[in-house]
């Protein structure tokens, strides 16, 4: 396909940020200085934290809509899962939106459209695995010139001149980067099973690129395309490095792998990457190798699986690695970027780490030389049942900071809103292996156990949003979910859909004849529609980082109306029991922000979710305003023409992606 069919780069002039007079704007009391967001997370550390502090506790409540940016435009269909965090330089707000992935350069002050541009990819993107408008772009400037960089569907490097939107020409070719070229693997430019959602995480001048696969626990080959990251020069495109997630023969970690490497494949990061300049090192966020349940032909611990690795950010080179699980087969791959945070140790501050995990453990290294800051210890874990699977006898635990939700399911775990309920979900999980964090999974037996119950989940705990963390009390915020999988081991019977052995399912077999015990069927997990599990759903924890303890836990979001209007709990007071979601929060120097996962009525009857402020020190909600859909993804907040604005993506259900932007009112 030729550059000008292949490539749509559309730029639309609507102002200029250096001619718009600010003056005109009515500033509120107590007039924030003007600051930016570089960064997915704030800054290269993703910390999430802003020092602003024109609005607080006692305002809060008092925030209006400054505008609203519909997604919709930006894709031939309605867009419902806009995940970006969107970043603000120089007045201008950046943004990828729309189910085709545009980048939208909007004023930041008014919400208008500056420019957007959309790389046309047609049959590569249509079967790219992670499509949509991804988690969003990354800014960078040398104080003379200014670049927008972000990932196509496609898998493709783009970088734009962040003022017009146009190709940068000196940039590989034309602007443009094929990332399925130059990985030291061959693979198919149109079906090859990888690509990339998140942001472009840019250090010391050097662009750092993950890779993600199709999600799920029913890969069609185990010889998938790997998972290798890269670095890129930021002015030329150049490929600099590449680190092999699954290494070679002769390289550092092969070793670990009882049956080699050569036909195996995933092992990406997908996650957001977390970068120190001043150590010159990439915190890089591992996955599984395939498969998310079954590694029958990735037998040992099959480094760097589930690892933080640390590389040189000018060569590659590992320095460091800490793998959090051995041989994974409950799909923990780590979601979110390491929070890089300078903390107090035993009267010396030291260089830490805190890496937030779908599991609920907030492990904390030494990040110069990856060594736990509090024991992680190896302990003994149950072996399992499935035929040719390998099992590793212990996985490591934290002994600092404890669990920030549950693990592990058993008879204490269990719905009990009443003694009725409590007594069916005691009947349900018995048709299961039930057992401790790391239970793994079990073969589905009709006569036998169903499977493993299994909490948190593949989803998390917590996932791509990740954390927050306050510099001045050390403190990280964090959201977690409580939600049930049945891990339903059954043997593959279908060897033209994959070359797994095995599968993890959700249901009875469609070829046995229908099951009911305990008066349950295979794969049911709910009580007569109530989650199996007890409250809260979703929460909110903060983690004192000079101790290494949970200062407080909170649910967060209302109780859902399938709950709240069960007709089992009629007449019941039900404590708030939080929402399951995919949340991440934002803190200040005033208060700890973060929207509700879910739509529920208010008591005069609107349907929509709220953004809420907390007390940092004490988890107490102390305001709340009214959004027309929920929080997906993280807000962010920034300061323009003395003015702080609160943005964040909302969307899901049947409520079309959108940014909107909150602010004080004028004065």
């Amino acid at each position: 396909m030729g550059e000008i069919s292949r490539r749509l780069a559309l730029t639309i002039p609507v102002l200029s940020y250096l001619s718009m007079k600010t003056s005109a704007i009515a500033q509120p009391r107590g007039a924030a200085a003007d600051t930016e967001w570089l960064h997915y997370a704030a800054n290269l550390a993703n910390t999430r934290y802003s020092p602003l502090d024109q609005i607080d506790l006692g305002n809060f409540k008092n925030l209006e809509v400054a505008w609203r940016l519909a997604t919709s435009p930006f894709g031939p269909t309605p867009e419902f899962s806009l995940e970006c965090t969107p970043l603000v330089a120089k007045g201008r707000m950046y943004l990828t939106a729309g189910t085709r992935r545009s980048v939208v350069s909007i004023d930041a002050a008014t919400g208008e459209v500056i420019w957007s541009h959309r790389e046309v990819e047609g049959e590569r993107a249509a079967k790219a695995p992670r499509p949509l408008s991804g988690r969003g772009l990354a800014y960078w400037t040398d104080g003379k010139e200014e670049r927008i960089l972000y990932v196509t569907v496609g898998y493709r490097l783009v970088a734009l001149d962040a003022k017009t939107g146009a190709l940068i020409p000196g940039f590989g070719e034309g602007g443009i980067v094929d990332l399925r070229l130059d990985d030291d693997q061959d693979m198919d430019l149109i079906d090859a099973d990888i690509g990339y959602h998140a942001a472009p995480a840019i250090g010391n001048d050097v662009v750092v690129i993950g890779a993600a696969h199709t999600g799920g626990q029913a890969p069609t080959t185990y010889d998938n395309v790997k998972g290798y990251v890269r670095g890129f020069d930021v002015r030329t495109g150049k490929r600099l490095w590449i680190f092999h997630t699954i290494p070679k023969k002769g390289e550092f970690g092969y070793d670990t792998w009882l049956d080699g490497t050569d036909n195996i494949g995933n092992g990406g990061v997908w996650a957001q990457i977390s970068i120190d300049e001043e150590l010159n090192l990439a915190y890089l966020g591992v996955e599984l190798p395939t498969g998310d349940s079954y590694g029958g032909k990735r037998r040992g611990n099959a480094l760097f699986g589930e690892s933080i690795v640390a590389v040189d950010l000018k060569t590659g080179v590992r320095k460091w690695h800490y793998q959090l699980v051995h041989h994974g087969l409950w799909d923990m791959d780590i979601p979110c970027a390491a929070i890089l945070c300078d903390i107090p140790v035993n009267g010396k501050i030291v260089k830490a780490l805190a890496q937030p995990t779908k599991q609920d453990f907030l492990y904390v290294l030494n990040r110069e030389t990856g060594q736990p800051i509090w024991p992680i210890v190896e302990k003994k874990v149950p072996k399992g049942d499935v035929p040719g699977e390998w099992y590793s006898p212990t996985q490591p635990i934290p002994s600092k900071p404890p669990a920030y939700d549950m693990q592990g399911v058993g008879p204490d775990s269990v719905i009990d809103f009443t003694p009725e309920l409590h007594a069916q979900g005691l009947r349900l999980i018995q048709n299961y292996r039930t057992g401790s964090l790391y239970t793994p999974p079990s073969v589905y037996k009709r006569d036998g156990t169903w499977g493993t119950l299994s909490t948190p989940t593949g989803n998390g705990g917590t996932n791509w949003p990740g954390g927050a963390y306050d510099p001045e009390t050390h403190t990280v915020y964090v959201y977690s979910k409580r939600e049930l999988n049945p891990l339903m081991m059954t043997p593959n019977d279908n060897p033209a859909r994959s070359n797994m052995e095995y599968f993890s399912v959700r249901a009875q077999p469609a070829s046995e004849p229908p099951l009911v015990r305990n008066g349950f069927k295979p794969g049911e997990v709910s009580v007569q529609g109530l989650p199996l599990l007890k409250p809260p759903y979703g929460a909110i924890t903060a983690i004192d980082l000079t101790k290494g303890d949970i200062s407080w836990r909170v649910a967060h979001g209302e109780t859902p109306d399938a709950i709240r209007n069960h007709p089992a709990l009629k007449g019941l007071t039900i404590p708030r029991t939080g929402q399951t979601g995919l949340l991440g929060p934002l803190v200040t120097k005033t208060m700890l922000v973060c929207g509700d996962a879910q739509m529920t009525t208010g008591p005069s009857g609107r349907r929509g979710a709220m953004l809420r402020a907390y007390d940092k020190k004490t988890g107490e909600e102390k305001a709340a305003v009214y959004m027309p859909g929920p929080q997906v993804g993280a807000p962010m907040t920034f300061s323009l023409g003395g003015v702080q604005h609160v943005v964040l993506a909302i969307g899901g259900g049947n409520v079309p992606a959108e940014l909107i932007a909150f602010r004080l009112p004028r004065a």
